[in-house]
């Protein structure tokens, strides 16, 4: 049906609807029924599907068809992916609705750029990989990620950098297709990885090696600091922090939102951290507390536990003096 979005229930649903030989465009919203902003991008999704009927618009909840979320790498909610051929080609995270309604015309065009829209959306994509090379102070956009790097040169540099102990942060390009072009016009440098510090591109490959075998790589990175030193700082940030999913404004998990709730019935003042925006101190911090989920609840750098934890507490009355440091 024309204008209409489809459910996907199940893998077999969501395999089906990505192979439905009518139509080349498939966009699909990893959701979840307790985040207001999904319901808000449902919209947008709805109405987009009654203007691209060419397009296939699937909804997929998150945690119901965790195989497939798994196998996507969704992590939080509202996710977009964009597949043509059974095959993503591009992926959008966050409640974004005029970067959602850009992709899905560009996509649904092919490449031909939207009319009349052409020096707004090159402006917008400019601030956008401006934005990007400067979210920390050495950035490095590779194939892949360092855990799992997708190309032999992303492999290389990355065994560089842990080697010298830089502190970067990391972009996979095959992640976004828009950055993917974007930044080599951008920058003027057509392959990846490509290494930028200070918002300031470096180079790829050969130039690190250049400045490795110089040793001025070691000046001009920043150094990284030890994880366990900085797990304690974070955790001694305020003396109640709440590692989570998301933020106090927008919860990214379902226990992430009971537990927000809990604690704003409190009155206690209290900081949170996302651990969606840094992988190192996701990773890391389970092991340096021993505690294998999220969230974490930390008072004066002490842990709590988790949800179930924070709930007991509360039923037995003990959340408030705990909260104050008086337990």
């Amino acid at each position: 049906m024309a204008g209409a979005v489809a459910a996907a229930g199940s893998a077999e649903q969501f395999q089906q609807l990505l192979q439905r030989p009518d139509r080349s465009l498939v966009v699909v919203h990893f959701w979840a029924p307790w985040a207001p902003q999904c319901a808000q991008m449902n919209e947008v999704m709805a109405a987009l599907a009654r203007e691209h009927s060419q397009v296939t618009f699937v909804q997929l909840e998150a945690e119901a068809v965790p195989e497939v979320s798994e196998k996507y790498e969704i992590s939080s909610v509202p996710t977009f992916l964009f597949f043509k051929n059974s095959q993503k080609v591009d992926r959008l995270d966050g409640a974004h609705a005029p970067e959602l309604t850009q992709k899905v015309q560009r996509h649904a065009a092919g490449t031909a750029p939207v009319p009349g829209s052409g020096g707004s959306a090159k402006e917008e994509l400019h601030a956008r990989l401006r934005k990007l090379i400067n979210a920390a102070p050495c950035m490095l956009f590779m194939k892949g990620s360092p855990k799992e790097p997708r190309c032999g040169f992303s492999r290389q540099l990355v065994q560089i950098l842990s080697a010298h102990g830089v502190a970067f942060s990391s972009f996979d390009v095959f992640s976004d297709e828009e950055v993917r072009q974007g930044l080599k016009t951008f920058s003027n440098w057509p392959t990846y990885p490509q290494l930028y510090v200070a918002g300031e591109l470096i180079g790829g490959l050969d130039i690190v090696k250049e400045l490795e075998a110089s040793g001025e790589l070691d000046k001009i990175c920043p150094k990284a600091q030890k994880l366990e030193d900085r797990l304690k700082s974070l955790i001694n940030k305020a003396p109640v922090m709440l590692f989570m999913k998301g933020s106090k404004q927008v919860a990214k998990c379902g226990f992430s939102k009971q537990i927000i709730e809990i604690m704003n019935n409190t009155g206690v003042d209290y900081e949170t951290f996302d651990i969606l925006e840094d992988e190192e101190v996701r990773q890391g911090l389970k092991s340096f507390s021993n505690w294998p989920t999220y969230p974490q609840l930390y008072v004066k750098g002490e842990l709590v536990g988790g949800l179930d934890i924070v709930k007991e507490l509360k039923e037995s009355g003990e959340l408030l003096p705990v909260l104050k440091g008086e337990n």
